[in-house]
Formats: C-alpha cells, sequence, structure tokens
C-alpha cells in the first residue's frame, strides 16, 4: 500500500514547501511540519493557495492538531466575530473568511487521513447551518429598526429555513450548492418600526439579502452557491411563502419528486413553537400513514430514467451519477423511506446512515445489504470529498490527468491508479445489485429493437438532456426511420420551446393531476411523431410543443388529448402539414374539440347550410347579449375554417370548391353580422322612416353589401380579409321612429359603423375579419355608406379604370332586392360603356407593372404565385381587360364575377381561343392551390418548379398576344 508521496507529487510539495518559506511571516516552527505541511500542499491546490498566503491559517491548524482538537464550536465563534459586523459589507467579508478557513481545515484533516468521511460531511454540514443562521438572523435584525417585527401567535416571527438535500441529511459535500426553502408562520404587518409593511414583503427582503449574503462572488470569494428552484413553483414561486400556502401547495400540487426531495428536508432554525407547527404541516405530504404503494409506480419510472439517464449519457467516470455511484445508493435507502415511513416512524429521518441502521432493524433490507451499501456509500462519499477538495471545486467527475490521479491513489492507499479503479468498479456493483433489486419492474435493458422507440420517447420527456445529447437521440431516431433529417437546424428552436415549455409547468400552476396526465401524454406524443410519416418531426415536434404550451393551465384539454388518442393523431397530423392549422389551434384551444370525430372533421357541411347552421348557432345566444353574439360569430368561423383546412390537407375538396367553402362561410357571417347590427341599431334608435318609391323601407332594411376582389370573385383564401361596400337607398333625411330618433344618413352611418365594430374589434377569440373598405368612392376619403345614387354617379363619371376593374369583380352579397336589382343593372351599365381599346389597354398595362413594381417579391429561386410575371394578377387584369373591352358587344360575359367562369365564356365566344382559355384556366386553379397551401404553411414565396415556369410562361404568352 502506498504511505508516501509519488514522485511528482512530492516535487510539487517541494517546490510549495519553497515558497512558503519565502514568506515574510514564514515561522521556523513550521520546519517541524515540513514533511506534513508539503503533503497537504501537494495534495491540494486550496490548501496551498490560502496557506501559503495567510501563514497564521497553517500555524493555527497544526496548533490543534497538537491539541488534538476534532471538533469546533462553529457557532460560538462564528458568533463572536458577528458581534463585530456593524454592515453589510463587513457581514459578507466575515463569512467568507469564515468559510473559507474552515474548509481548509476540514480539507487539511481530510486529505491527511486525520478524520472520518461521516465526521467530514457532518463539519460542512453544521459549518453551512451556522453560516446560514447566523447571516439570516443578523440580517433580520437589520431590518427591524425600520420596518418592524413580524408578530405570531407564539411572538416575533423567524423566516424558517429548510435546507434541502444532503444539508438536510447532514451529509453536505465538500464544495456544494445548497438547496433551500424560505417560509414564515402567518400573514400580517410588521410592528414597531418606521414604516410597516407585510410580512411578505419583510421577508422577501430578507430573503434575497440573506441569499446575497451566501451567493455573491466578492474578492473573498462565495459562501455557498444558492439553489432555491426546490421551492413550490419553482423558479416562477414566491421567494418566501407563508405556511397556509405552503400546506395548500403540498396538498393539491405536490408531486412525487417533491415528496422524495422532502424526505432530506431539515428546519435549519433552532427549535420553537414554529418550527413544530412547520414539521406537523410537512409530514403528511411526505408520508403517508400506510404503506404506500402509490409511491411504487412513480419510483419505479424515476429508477428507469436514473437508468436511461446513465446509458444516455454514457457517465462512467461520475462517482455521483454514474451505475452505481451515490445517487443509486441515496435512491436505494430513500425509496424504501418513502415506502414505509408513513407506518414507521422510525424512518423518518433525513440521514442515510440512520435511515439505514432502522431500514435493517425493521428486517425492511438484510443487515449485510445494509452494511455493503453504506460501506460502498461512504468510501464513494470519501473519493467525492477528495475531488472537491484538490480545487474547491464541485465536481463528480473521476479525474483523467495522472497528478489527480496520483493525489486520490496516496490519499485512498493504492499502489497504482488501476487497484482504485478496480475497488471504485466493486463498490458500483454493489450499489447497482440493490439498485436493480428496487421495486422491480418487467422492463427489459436489453429492448428489441421494436421497443427502442418507447424507449427513446421516454427519455425525451422524463431525461434532463442537454442540447448535444437530444441531438444525439434525434439523430438516432432519424437513421431507425430512414429519415433524412437536418438535426441542427430545428434543435435550437426546439431546446427553446422546450425550455419555455418546462418553466411553464411550474409558472401555470400546473396541478397534480395536470402533471400525472402530462407524464403519460408526452412520451407518446412524442412515440406518435416519431412513428408518423412526418418528413420533420422535430419541426413537427416544436408545433405540437406551441400547442400544448397553449393548454398547459387547461387540464380539461389534455385529459382529451390522453383519452382519446384519436384526437391526438389528429392533431400531429394536422400541424404536421400546416403551421397555419397549429397556430389557430394554439390561439383558440376550443378547437381541439373538433379533433374528436374524424368523419364531420374531414367533411365540411354543404355550401348552402352555413347560413342555417350559423343561424342555428345563434338562436341559443340572447339577442341583447352581443358579447356572447359575437363569440360565437367566431367560433363557428374557426371551427368551418378547420373543417375546411382539414379537408384541403387530405385532398378530400378540390381547390374550388376549399375558395367555394371559405366564401359561403364569408356570406353567412356578412348576413348575420347585418342583422345583429341592424336589430341593435332599431332597438336604440327605431327603424328610417324615408319613402322608396312610396313604400316604407322596414323589412328589407334599404341597406346593402357589395363583395370586391376574392369576395366577390368567390375565392376567398384562409386568412382572406373582406373587401367591402356598404349602400342604402334611403330617400330623404327624415328621423327614425323611436324614442330616441335620428336623421336617417346618420343612421345608416351608424349602422356601417357597428357592422365594423362586430367585424373587427378583437375578442378572446380573436377578431372575426378584417374588413376593407378602400374600394368605395373616393376611398378612404369617402363616405362610410353611400347612398346608391351617389354610387351610380361615381361609377358612371368619376371613377377610374381600376376602379371599373375592380367592379368585374365586384357582386352582391346582402340586403334589400331593389339594391340588388339596381346594382347588378349598374355593374353591366358600367362595364359596357364605350372603351377605346389602344387606351384600355395602356391603362391596364400601366396599372399591371406599378403593382408589380411595387409588390411583387419573388427572385430566380422562389416564385410570387399572385405578382411575378405570368402570375395569378396578369391572369386577373387579363380577364378584367377582356370584360371591359368586350362586355359591350357581349354582355352575357359579365354575369359572372368569378375568373373561371368568365375564361369559359370568353372561349364560347371566341373572344381568345379555346387552347388559350384552358391554359389560363390550368395555371390559375394550380395557382390558387398552391397559395392556400402556401397560406396553411404561413410562407407567401414557392419554390420555382419547371411546371409553374411553363404556366408562367403561357400565361405570358397570351399577356402579350392581348396587352401588347
Amino acid at each position: 500500500m502506498q504511505t508516501s508521496l509519488s514522485k511528482e507529487l512530492a516535487e510539487l510539495g517541494k517546490q510549495r514547501w519553497d515558497c512558503l518559506t519565502e514568506h515574510k511571516d514564514f515561522d521556523p516552527q513550521f520546519n517541524t511540519y515540513q514533511n506534513q505541511i508539503e503533503q497537504g500542499f501537494a495534495l491540494s491546490e486550496f490548501i496551498f493557495e490560502h496557506c501559503s498566503i495567510k501563514t497564521d491559517w497553517l500555524r493555527q491548524l497544526l496548533t490543534e492538531q497538537q491539541l488534538f482538537a476534532d471538533t469546533i464550536d462553529y457557532a460560538h465563534e462564528l458568533n463572536e466575530r458577528l458581534t463585530q459586523v456593524t454592515d453589510e459589507v463587513s457581514l459578507h467579508k466575515v463569512l467568507r473568511q469564515f468559510r473559507n478557513y474552515h474548509m481548509v481545515r476540514i480539507a487539511w484533516r481530510d486529505l491527511l487521513n486525520m478524520q472520518t468521511i461521516e465526521s467530514s460531511v457532518a463539519q460542512v454540514s453544521e459549518l453551512a447551518v451556522q453560516l446560514i443562521n447566523q447571516s439570516n438572523y443578523w440580517l433580520y435584525q437589520s431590518l427591524t429598526p425600520r420596518f418592524g417585527t413580524p408578530q405570531g401567535e407564539h411572538g416575533p416571527l423567524p423566516m424558517l429555513i429548510l435546507g434541502m438535500g444532503k444539508l438536510g441529511g447532514k451529509e453536505l459535500n465538500f464544495s456544494s450548492d445548497i438547496d433551500l426553502i424560505f417560509t414564515y408562520a402567518n400573514q400580517g404587518d410588521t410592528q414597531g418600526g418606521r414604516k410597516s409593511i407585510e410580512h411578505q414583503q419583510f421577508f422577501i427582503k430578507l430573503a434575497q439579502k440573506l441569499i446575497t449574503s451566501l451567493n455573491q462572488i466578492t474578492a473573498d470569494g462565495q459562501v455557498f452557491r444558492v439553489d432555491m428552484r426546490l421551492r413550490p413553483f419553482g423558479e416562477s414561486g414566491p421567494l418566501v411563502m407563508h405556511f397556509d400556502a405552503m400546506e395548500d401547495y403540498y396538498q393539491e400540487q405536490g408531486r412525487d419528486w417533491e415528496r422524495y426531495a422532502m424526505l432530506k428536508a431539515r428546519i435549519l432554525n433552532p427549535p420553537c413553537e414554529y418550527t413544530q407547527e412547520l414539521s406537523q404541516i410537512l409530514r403528511p405530504f411526505i408520508y403517508r400513514r400506510y404503506l404506500d404503494f402509490s409511491a411504487i409506480e412513480s419510483l419505479r419510472t424515476m429508477k428507469h430514467m436514473i437508468q436511461q439517464e446513465v446509458r444516455r449519457r454514457g457517465l462512467v467516470n461520475n462517482i455521483k451519477l454514474g451505475q452505481g455511484g451515490i445517487r443509486e445508493a441515496e435512491f436505494v435507502v430513500q425509496s424504501l423511506q418513502l415506502i414505509n415511513g408513513g407506518r414507521e416512524s422510525s424512518l423518518q429521518t433525513q440521514s442515510l446512515q440512520a435511515a439505514l441502521l432502522e431500514l435493517t432493524a425493521l428486517d425492511i433490507i438484510p443487515k449485510q445489504s445494509a452494511q455493503q451499501i453504506l460501506k460502498s456509500y461512504l468510501w464513494m462519499r470519501k473519493v467525492e470529498h477528495c475531488l472537491q477538495q484538490f480545487a474547491d471545486k464541485q465536481t463528480q467527475l473521476l479525474p483523467d490527468d495522472e497528478l489527480d490521479q496520483s493525489r486520490l491513489n496516496t490519499i485512498l492507499g493504492f499502489d497504482n491508479y488501476s487497484e482504485f479503479m478496480q475497488t471504485l468498479q466493486h463498490h458500483h456493483d454493489a450499489i447497482h445489485q440493490q439498485f436493480l433489486l428496487l421495486v422491480k419492474d418487467e422492463t427489459n435493458d436489453q429492448q428489441p429493437s421494436a421497443d427502442k422507440l418507447n424507449q427513446s420517447a421516454m427519455e425525451l420527456w422524463h431525461l434532463d438532456l442537454e442540447q448535444a445529447e437530444a441531438q444525439l437521440l434525434f439523430i438516432q431516431l432519424a437513421e431507425q426511420h430512414k429519415m433524412t433529417l437536418s438535426v441542427e437546424e430545428f434543435t435550437d428552436e426546439f431546446f427553446q420551446l422546450y425550455s419555455t415549455f418546462k418553466d411553464s409547468l411550474q409558472k401555470k400552476r400546473v396541478g397534480q393531476r395536470g402533471l400525472s396526465i402530462l407524464n403519460q401524454l408526452m412520451p407518446l406524443v412524442f412515440k406518435l411523431i416519431w412513428s408518423s410519416n412526418s418528413h420533420n418531426p422535430i419541426k413537427l415536434q416544436n408545433r405540437i410543443l406551441t400547442v400544448l404550451q397553449a393548454i398547459l393551465g387547461r387540464t380539461a384539454y389534455l385529459q382529451l388529448l390522453w383519452e382519446n388518442q384519436g384526437a391526438l393523431g389528429q392533431l400531429i397530423k394536422l400541424c404536421d402539414a400546416s403551421p397555419w392549422v397549429t397556430e389557430q389551434i394554439s390561439r383558440f384551444p376550443l378547437l381541439l374539440d373538433e379533433l374528436l370525430n374524424p368523419v364531420t372533421l374531414y367533411q365540411p357541411i354543404e355550401k348552402g347550410q352555413y347560413s342555417d347552421e350559423l343561424r342555428q348557432s345563434l338562436l341559443r345566444v340572447e339577442p341583447e347579449d352581443l358579447e356572447l353574439q359575437m363569440e360565437t360569430l367566431r367560433q363557428f368561423k374557426l371551427t368551418q375554417q378547420l373543417k375546411i383546412a382539414a379537408a384541403d390537407i387530405s385532398n378530400v375538396l378540390p381547390v374550388m370548391q376549399i375558395s367555394d367553402h371559405l366564401t359561403y362561410l364569408a356570406e353567412a357571417i356578412i348576413h348575420q353580422v347585418v342583422d345583429i347590427a341592424w336589430q341593435q341599431m332599431t332597438d336604440k334608435y327605431g327603424s328610417p322612416t324615408c319613402q322608396i318609391q312610396g313604400l316604407r323601407n322596414i323589412q328589407d332594411k334599404g341597406f346593402a353589401v357589395i363583395g370586391y376582389g376574392k369576395m366577390g370573385g368567390w375565392e376567398l383564401g384562409y386568412g382572406s380579409d373582406l373587401d367591402l361596400v356598404f349602400l342604402h337607398n334611403c330617400q330623404g333625411n327624415e328621423l327614425t321612429d323611436g324614442n330616441k330618433p335620428i336623421e336617417s344618413a346618420n343612421f345608416y352611418f351608424k349602422l356601417a359603423q357597428r357592422i365594423l365594430h362586430i367585424f373587427t374589434i378583437k375578442t378572446g377569440l380573436g377578431w372575426l375579419y378584417e374588413v376593407d373598405m378602400r374600394l368605395r368612392p373616393s376611398g378612404n376619403a369617402g363616405l362610410l355608406v353611400c347612398h346608391i345614387n351617389g354610387y351610380i354617379e361615381y361609377q358612371k363619371s368619376e371613377a377610374w379604370t381600376w376602379e371599373h376593374q375592380a367592379l368585374c369583380r365586384a357582386r352582391f352579397i346582402s340586403g334589400c332586392a331593389d339594391i340588388h336589382k339596381i346594382f347588378v343593372d349598374l355593374r353591366l351599365a358600367v362595364l359596357s360603356l364605350p372603351r377605346k381599346t389602344s387606351e384600355l389597354t395602356s391603362e391596364v398595362t400601366e396599372m399591371r407593372e406599378k403593382m408589380r413594381n411595387h409588390l411583387a417579391q419573388g427572385n430566380e429561386y422562389k416564385l410570387d404565385l399572385k405578382q411575378d410575371q405570368g402570375g395569378v394578377a396578369d391572369i386577373e387584369f387579363l380577364v378584367q381587360f377582356m370584360l371591359l373591352a368586350h362586355t359591350k358587344e357581349n354582355p352575357q360575359i359579365a354575369i359572372w364575377t368569378d375568373n373561371f367562369r368568365v375564361l369559359k365564356e370568353l372561349a364560347k365566344l371566341n373572344i381568345i381561343t379555346e387552347n388559350e382559355s384552358d391554359l389560363l384556366i390550368q395555371a390559375y386553379l394550380e395557382y390558387r392551390k398552391h397559395t392556400h397551401r402556401l397560406a396553411l404553411q404561413n410562407a407567401k414565396l414557392i419554390k420555382t418548379t419547371p411546371e409553374l415556369i411553363s404556366h408562367q410562361k403561357n400565361v405570358t404568352r397570351i399577356w402579350n398576344k392581348y396587352l401588347t
């Protein structure tokens, strides 16, 4: 067995001794301990860095050694120092210097094997408790003169501090984070200070100062890294919580892993009535009164995840996290405590060693097994402490450099590193054997290939993967399913969404039921995604996470997807096909209800039934409840649009019928909006009493809506706005006949405003439609609603050629029969006006060129289907030119407002050839199909293909024939 330093360490120790001898405060008495000092300096940079500068520390260490001083009264010594502190800067300095000296002392005694590892972890833990408690006390006293003292049933309220993990078990690592939770007994206001504040405000100020006093890095270093993420609601939760709120949280939302973590929770404050009260609150959450078989399934899942994490990360050199490491030993003991602790109160201890003794005494674990677990656990804790004491760094990784390997050999008594590794493997095997025996499940580690997807899905949800690990997992999944996938392109986006999603589990207060569903649902989601035919599963994952993010706080929707996996499958299919659908469902989760019945989802209602269906929906709403009417309209539109999109994605409907359905849907909504607005206006002001051909206009309202553009041409797409013009035919300006009469012209103006309000106000379900009124006479400068006579005069005398082009795609949508007839006659008359072909050609081509220059976005790789040369707009302008040029001689071509039927009619009349008509129709339908798909992809440009280029050339050739 090795008893002295290796040659390399001996040389290092000698060099560092020489540095010490050159110090101005070198004490000749150090010569007596030269060998020991050289050994301590060689084994730890941390010891050398401090003792070579502060020689009084080294002198004190050697003095204690001579006096055989094994224990230190940290409480008394720190209290004496803090009585001299008058400000927070001095507090920080004293805390750090006190910590550094005593950690040097512990490292000195550990590395020179002057004390056991049990003594070492106990000393580190007690040192931490005193630094935390006395800092807390000092800061508390510094706040009370200004803010007063919080008071409770038993006198002044302390801020109670729960130490979690190894701190709670009095087993703290040498260089470790400390996990804390802060709480106080009850709400109220402080008393006796210059400015009274609420208890919570007081304790938040105190907590913030305490964290700073421990966590902040100064010239003297850091006391401890403080981690507050184990508190209720995690990072999104309040920094300090009162007892009632904490009790409510753990009773209603506490999760199994929090029970597991709370096993180690210890109140660090000195005992008092408040500490007893807190213990009584926490105990029922941690321990059940009976043998807790309910925890077994959760522990089985946790165990499986530990195994997968070790396998995934290849943690072979990690003394804590690797197979058979410290974490597995802790898991064995704490799991048995969790299962049996409610029935056997002796197991309700934070100490692993004490718990093992009790488990043996209760015959829950064999004595020999318990002894082996403890022996291996303590040996690995010794190794862990050594690794951290070399340089005061938080690490559990075995060294790969010979110097640190030699240090381990020296401290642990091995002749070479291979002997150390053999012993380590023996301890790992002993722990792992017990780990595998715990909560045995039927999972076979050597899973067949068919089960790898299930395993990967579980890992993706349950393991805390780094980004590089997730990339590796994605690559393996892609290879398994023979997918060509650019992983790096989407992993950043995935991790941003994934992190936000995980954070939201706390911020959105997802309860135990919601988390339980999620833990079942998420692996299934990932499994279905990667077993689907998606060309990019990672992008699909991102879309599904976006939807789930929107419904995290709505357990009913999570339950819907878990219990109706057919609906989940439809969600995955639709989100894979369309980011637009993903966006719609994310913004309006009520659409998830539509996924329950695939038959109706992919079969939109008959085009002529939209009005009846909407009317039936509105019959269930009180006429005076405008808010609910608007929500009903929006819900109807959203659900019907989703069904149309689903039919589109699955190719149930051809392109023209997609537009027809979207247009009929909009028409039905326009009819109802006009009726709702009319009812509201007449309830308030009465009806207009103007005379039309000697008859009162009450039944038909004397009002009409004209649709232009895509609405007029039966060509609406997803997300299209509505180009509308409002007309009325009220003769005169008499007052309305209600209790609050207004002039008729003003009535129609207010009616138009009300219609726009219903369309465009943003509710919880968004706006109904965007409405564009710029095609009304005089555009934005014109009246919101125009008298039919004024509209006739404008179209015949003042309208520009481009406005007559727009009239080609205008049609009557809703309103009274009189205006309908007048409008149809006017439209035909305007389109039939005599025009010089040369002038018309010039004006149409100039306008088209201007539009292309301002709006076209295509390039050699991507095509702008509408504005690029040979695109949709060229076809539309060509059709409009033909209507304006030939309607006078062929009025039948003006019957229709859609390009498809106009082109057919132009061919019948030999105005263009049949072949030209067919080519234009083929191009137009192909463009519209791609336009719908682009809308579903939230995209504007499409990749250029030979087929699209051919269509462009055909359209351009025909354009040049007739317009150049």
